[in-house]
């Protein structure tokens, strides 16, 4: 029996061309519950959560509200949620009287929040009631864990912008649940 060179290489190449296959083949009959267990990075998050505002007085959770694609935001946490008596703080600079007597420590301040194409959300409101004012409002996240407020009246260009940062867990005494 005569060895040919040839013979041999290309009996190497078929073998590693049929144990290329062999391993492809393994791999897609073992089927999505193996691929699934392999860890893929999370999507970033969402403007959803618990956020510190700019002053880090206070704490908003910002969720999903009502029917549809919109979001809202309470408080539900201050540094100082009492005056000096020891009495909840009231949103007393509300323009409907009607509405003073509610604390302000779980009050709902932002509203109706709606997605964007560009990834912020917008055509919302949003409450200060330290001066017991309403604004338009646009959120928007800049980072995993800032997020970007802008409160306007109308036009954009006359805004303020404030940024929030994400709370690395829910700060405590919670506001009672509204």
């Amino acid at each position: 029996m005569t060895f040919d060179r040839r013979e041999s290489r290309v009996g190497r190449r078929g073998l590693m061309s049929l144990a290329a296959v062999l391993f492809t083949a393994a791999i897609v009959s073992s089927g999505p519950t193996s691929l699934a267990q392999i860890p893929v990075p999370s999507a970033p998050p969402g403007p959803t959560g618990v956020w510190i505002d700019h002053t880090g007085r206070g704490a908003v959770e910002i969720a999903p509200c009502g029917q549809g694609q919109t979001l809202c935001g309470r408080i539900v946490w201050m540094k100082a949620p009492a005056d000096t008596k020891g009495l909840p703080l009231l949103d007393g600079r509300n323009p409907d009287r009607t509405q003073r007597s509610r604390p302000i420590c779980g009050l709902q301040i932002i509203g109706e929040l709606k997605p964007q194409r560009d990834g912020s959300w917008d055509n919302g409101w949003i409450y200060d009631p330290e001066q017991g004012e309403s604004f338009d409002v646009e959120i928007r996240l800049r980072a995993p864990d800032v997020l970007q407020v802008k409160g306007y009246k109308g036009l954009k260009f006359l805004s303020e912008t404030f940024q929030w940062k994400r709370a690395s867990a829910a700060p405590q005494p919670a506001c009672p649940a509204a």
